[in-house]
């Protein structure tokens, strides 16, 4: 890989189109390294968490001497941010093995609880309050189930692929205060 180091005395004086040419560079390594994070945590909230304290803290970064010193220092803390992550809701990801396993012992279709429909009411709700920017994304994610990739829900809606994932993660934070507000515990609604 080719040593990114030399964008950073520029990125330490505030330059953001360094940032920009250091994280082109950057985002796939940092990004690969939180692959076995992918089943228990959000993988682009935690890389956009890292990237942004990353630039918060690149003034103050004092290099190794090693080539790609800041590189380094960004999976450090995009791993620590997943580690933290995946504490924080508390989550054990199963390998393979144990699914397999499980979907064989499985004999019939899971029962699916009935859906509150005053908790329904109170989703609806938090989703109308929110930014017209953020609901839109939010939109196009749960309406693709998946069958779209980001960049193409993006072009769709006429942002680049990080304005999208910028918008989306804004929509869930926004979301899930809104519904704390309500009083909903999502652990408990989702155990």
């Amino acid at each position: 890989m080719i040593d990114l180091d030399p964008h950073l005395a520029a990125i330490q004086t505030g330059d953001a189109d360094a940032f920009g040419r250091w994280l082109a560079g950057a985002e796939s390594g940092v990004r690969d390294s939180l692959r076995s994070f992918a089943a228990v945590v959000d993988v682009e909230a935690v890389l956009q968490e890292a990237l942004l304290r990353v630039w918060q803290v690149a003034p103050r970064f004092e290099p190794d001497g090693r080539p790609n010193a800041l590189l380094r220092f960004a999976v450090r803390v995009a791993h620590n941010l997943a580690i933290s992550e995946r504490r924080r809701i508390r989550t054990r990801g199963a390998d393979d093995e144990q699914l397999e396993r499980a979907l064989a012992d499985q004999t019939e279709a899971p029962v699916r609880p009935p859906t509150d429909p005053m908790l329904r009411k109170v989703i609806a709700t938090c989703r109308d309050a929110l930014p017209d920017k953020p609901s839109l994304c939010l939109a196009a994610r749960l309406d693709s189930a998946g069958a779209e990739p980001d960049e193409a829900l993006a072009a769709r809606l006429g942002m680049r692929k990080n304005t999208f994932l910028q918008n989306f993660t804004r929509a869930r934070k926004l979301l899930l205060e809104c519904l704390e507000r309500q009083g909903v515990d999502l652990h408990m609604e989702l155990a």
